[in-house]
């Protein structure tokens, strides 16, 4: 069992922590039981298993079902604890390869746009609500990254079944990516849609996100918190639908937002089988 805080594993997790780290190692650092849990239920297995002999005790069943080429590595409390990110972590880790990642459909018809996004938090759970929602593949204009911990933990796991293409190494290179592929889309026949809030002055109209046919092959963008979409971005939408609400508030959480918009689809899919 490694006990000291010393050895060469404290270092390669914590280098797994940073953006850097990964892109260097084509490795990814899953914290906690619960991701190690979903990259097995989707049939994936890690690399390695960083564990503590009380969580290794308490947990045969899922020792069990990882492959006998999987590395497991028995550490202290103390040194979980200081090579992850996670307070009182619950006992174990795990790396992945890129290569685990899932895959493009190559012809998805139903894909979610992020432009610039910044919270980890809201990142990771608009990936929850796209998973739910049904979405092929999402885009991101550069922002925060799918792979850090906070990300991940507020997917649920849900980082780890979606296709993702991250664009850009600076902000104008990210949002030229992102409008290029959106006026590819455009050209491809689907509708681009710019999501706003209720009160933004623009020089379209806007409708109730209810009012669109989301039956059609559809991109669905998202602005960043603070900004909203950037002008260029704006300039390659279609059309842009909103989410009526209260005036006393002035706009919406983009997570909260994600979820009616995303599901609109599920919903309309329901209401055609039903006439």
């Amino acid at each position: 069992m490694i006990s000291s805080r010393r050895n060469p594993i404290v270092q390669r997790l914590k280098r797994l922590c940073t953006l850097k780290g990964r892109r260097d190692s084509s490795l990814i650092l899953l914290e906690g039981t619960h991701l190690l849990q979903e990259i097995i239920k989707i049939g994936r297995m890690p690399l390695e298993v960083i564990a503590t002999e009380e969580w290794l005790r308490n947990n045969y069943e899922i020792i069990n079902s990882l492959s006998n080429q999987v590395n497991l590595i028995k550490v202290s409390k103390e040194v979980l604890e200081i090579s992850l990110t996670t307070i009182n972590p619950d006992g174990v880790a795990c790396l992945i390869s890129f290569k685990d990642l899932p895959e493009s459909n190559n012809n998805p018809d139903y894909i979610l746009a992020l432009d610039r996004l910044q919270d980890p938090g809201n990142l990771g759970t608009i990936f929850r609500n796209a998973l739910a929602a049904e979405i092929e593949m999402i885009w991101l204009a550069l922002g925060a990254d799918p792979l850090s911990q906070k990300s991940l933990r507020a997917s649920s796991g849900a980082i780890l079944q979606l296709p993702f293409h991250r664009f850009g190494c600076s902000e104008d290179l990210a949002v030229q990516a992102l409008a290029q592929k959106l006026k590819v889309a455009v050209q491809n026949g689907f509708q681009v849609i710019g999501a706003y809030s209720p009160n933004s002055s623009l020089p379209f109209e806007i409708m109730p996100y209810w009012e669109l046919d989301w039956m059609r092959p559809t991109v669905l963008v998202l602005g960043n918190e603070g900004n909203g979409l950037h002008p260029i971005i704006q300039a390659c939408c279609t059309c842009g639908v909103t989410l009526p609400h209260s005036k006393a508030v002035e706009s919406l959480n983009v997570a909260s937002a994600s979820l009616p918009l995303l599901l609109e689809r599920q919903r309309a899919k329901m209401t055609s089988y039903i006439d």
